[in-house]
């Protein structure tokens, strides 16, 4: 690999850099570079030596910390002879920090802060997508209950999916590369389920939307971290989470402000339309797209590609962002100073070079593609070694009880309101008991009612809803039922003799062991119909946007503080505050009480979820970083997927059970989380 660097990119003829410097071997001499700071020193300074200005910690015997680093480079610019693997990644992870402390914080970190925050902000926006769609898309697309649940399920386990394919892929094959290809996977499959018209092709197409828009979270951590300098980690981390946050917010705000409107849309015939809902899934994508377009400017991790020998490229990122930080900052004279950057030999193989002459592209993609398989499935196995099993157990345990218990509970809390919400409609219900109706024109709404052996004689049902509406052993004779639009309506056990039913939506399926008699059906409406005033029940916007808004605190806190209390104890102390909480749900028996718990349990739980991302990048070497994130993730869905199926079964049966199942997750969680190493002064493998 030596030999290939021979042609390196300082030529001048291939690069034009700063001016004429010699070489010495691939890389240039600092004490050859053209002396712009004296050249570039101002009127005041002229006449001065700097050599007899004393330094203040000289008197102390405290050295110069321009000797300091001076010492630090010729120390890594020693050459080391028969040096382990190890100790050659160590030395990189040295020398990394201090260049990264010489490129400071700046204009180029905040840069790069916006754009993966937009891209872990499509992440939260995926979160919420189908459920905020999906009461209308039910009745667009005539979903079933089944078909609703696996829609909901699918979000999930195609996250679960993408986090561990490109984790995996993005230690391999590199950072930005990989966010590229998921983000354009996202937003191409988004795109087209907007417009699919059917379930099938819905549900294919949110299905790898859903495996695109997995991997940012595990990539936009580990990306941003080999950006940042030790003391600037914990908080800046912290202060990206919160996009995902904003996220849920965008959400709740569009879903709120575009789907109500479902009148809004257009139709071509009877087998395409565009109704607000699919607005919706198209706006949904914007945060995709906004940063996928810049990422086309933003470079490669040069951690990354040190770790891969390419330590042209990467010293050739690290002085663009050691420039544009100094040039923003107004010292546009400030000399990057670093001029050679240990490179680990790496044992592992690399991907099988094929010839041309003796296999076909194909062949060629196929060794590549297997090799990169077989790469990745290494790459997992060894968060397993034995200086990485108990890291990797403990996280496992955390992030699962984490992510059990907080999508448990926030599956729970809007069902626990629609179910207080439907007790209170339920209570309200009006029951028509033994009575005889005759000759009579039912032109107005029938709501919340039940019609008990009642008989309806020559009367007419024409141009109305009925909504929640049960006719139990009841006669119906020469009745004229016309233009009906029904929702959660039925007919148990009835009696209908010579009644036609013209244009309505009153289905075989709403008729249970009735005995019918000289009926007719005409004209049936087909497809489904949207109930706009009990569908789009505006409170489902508003709870999911306070309970986003109420993470705003726990972000901020966890960020100002994560420093200063350390990560373990700030994932530990909000886990078991978070348990704390959830014994209050015992007190919970009205909807303002949820909607005030779901905001404390979510601003609490955000501090750790902040601290858990923080440790996880923290705890893990570069070159399995993503990977263990991406394991980590998947392992987040799965408890999520299961705890929002538990969660959901125990609505309107016991709130015993998901209270109980949170509180003990979340205690073992966090009092495993105590035992976490502290990463807080860890530099960064």
């Amino acid at each position: 690999m030596a030999d290939h660097y021979q042609n390196n990119i300082y030529n001048q003829g291939d690069y034009p850099l700063q001016g004429d410097y010699p070489l010495q071997g691939d890389y240039p001499l600092q004490g050859d570079y053209p002396l712009q700071e004296d050249d570039a020193a101002s009127d005041v300074t002229e006449g001065h030596d700097e050599e007899d200005q004393m330094y203040e910690g000289e008197y102390q015997g405290i050295p110069h910390p321009d000797d300091t680093k001076a010492a630090q480079r010729a120390a890594w610019a020693k050459p080391q002879t028969g040096s382990s693997a190890a100790s050659d990644l160590e030395e990189l992870s040295e020398q990394y920090e201090y260049i990264m402390e010489e490129c400071g914080h700046g204009k180029f970190q905040w840069m790069l802060f916006i754009v993966l925050g937009l891209a872990l902000m499509a992440d939260g926006v995926e979160c919420f997508v189908v459920a905020f769609v999906l009461p209308s898309a039910e009745k667009d697309l005539c979903l079933s209950n089944a078909e609703k649940g696996m829609l909901g399920l699918i979000v999930f386990l195609s996250m679960m999916v993408g986090a561990f394919l490109w984790g995996g892929l993005a230690d391999k094959v590199g950072r930005r590369q990989c966010l590229i290809l998921a983000l354009s996977i996202n937003c191409i499959f988004a795109f087209m389920s907007s417009f699919a018209q059917g379930y099938s092709f819905f549900l294919f197409f949110r299905l790898l939307s859903g495996i695109g828009i997995g991997g940012t979270a595990p990539i936009v951590y580990s990306y941003f971290s080999e950006f940042l300098q030790m003391n600037k980690r914990g908080e800046h981390l912290s202060w990206l989470c919160m996009f995902w946050m904003i996220g849920g917010i965008y959400a709740s705000f569009t879903a709120w402000g575009i789907i109500p409107r479902y009148g809004w849309g257009f139709s071509m015939g009877t087998e395409f339309q565009f109704h607000a809902w699919r607005v919706f899934v198209l706006v949904a994508a914007l945060p995709a797209i906004a940063s996928l377009v810049g990422l086309t400017f933003m470079p490669e991790s040069p951690r990354f590609l040190l770790e891969n020998g390419k330590h042209d490229d990467a010293w050739m990122i690290l002085k663009q962002v050691h420039d544009t930080n100094w040039r923003s900052k107004g010292q546009p004279e400030k000399v990057f100073t670093v001029v050679h950057i240990k490179t680990p030999k790496t044992t592992e193989d690399g991907f099988f070079e094929v010839q041309s002459a003796t296999r076909t592209p194909v062949q060629r993609w196929a060794v590549r593609s297997l090799t990169l398989c077989k790469l990745v499935l290494r790459n997992v196995a060894s968060l397993l070694s034995a200086e990485l099993r108990f890291a990797t157990l403990f996280m496992a345990v955390i992030w699962f009880c984490m992510a059990f218990s907080y999508y448990g509970l926030s599956v729970w809390f809007p069902d626990m309101i629609k179910h207080l919400q439907h007790e209170e409609y339920v209570s309200k219900v009006q029951v028509i008991h033994k009575k005889q109706v005759e000759n009579m024109i039912f032109d107005f709404p029938l709501e919340n009612q039940i019609h008990e052996e009642v008989v309806y004689i020559r009367d007419k049902f024409i141009n109305i809803e009925m909504k929640s509406v049960k006719f139990k052993d009841s006669l119906f004779e020469d009745c004229h039922f016309e233009n009906i639009r029904s929702s959660e309506t039925v007919f148990e056990n009835c009696t209908i003799y010579s009644t036609v039913f013209y244009n309505t939506d009153l289905w075989e399926a709403k008729f249970t062991d009735c005995k019918m008699e000289n009926t007719t059906f005409e004209h049936n409406k087909h497809g489904c119909h949207l109930d706009t005033a009990k569908e789009n029940d505006v409170l489902i916007y508003l709870v999911s946007f306070l309970g986003s808004l109420a993470v705003l605190p726990g972000n901020i806190i966890s960020a100002l503080y994560m420093e200063k209390i350390g990560r373990v104890k700030i994932i530990g102390g909000s886990m078991l505050i978070s348990a704390g909480c959830t014994f209050f749900l015992f007190l919970s028996f009205s909807q303002s009480a949820i909607i005030a718990l779901q905001c404390l349990f979510c601003g609490v739980s955000a501090a750790a979820w902040n601290g858990i991302e923080v440790v996880t990048v923290e705890l893990y070497p570069a070159s399995k970083r993503a990977t263990a994130s991406g394991v980590l993730n998947a392992l987040c869905k799965l408890a999520a997927v299961l705890g929002s199926s538990i969660f959901a079964s125990c609505v309107g049966i016991t709130k015993a059970i998901p209270i109980l199942l949170s509180f003990t997750a979340l205690v073992c969680g966090g009092l495993v989380a105590l035992n976490l190493p502290d990463t807080q002064q860890k530099i960064l493998q």
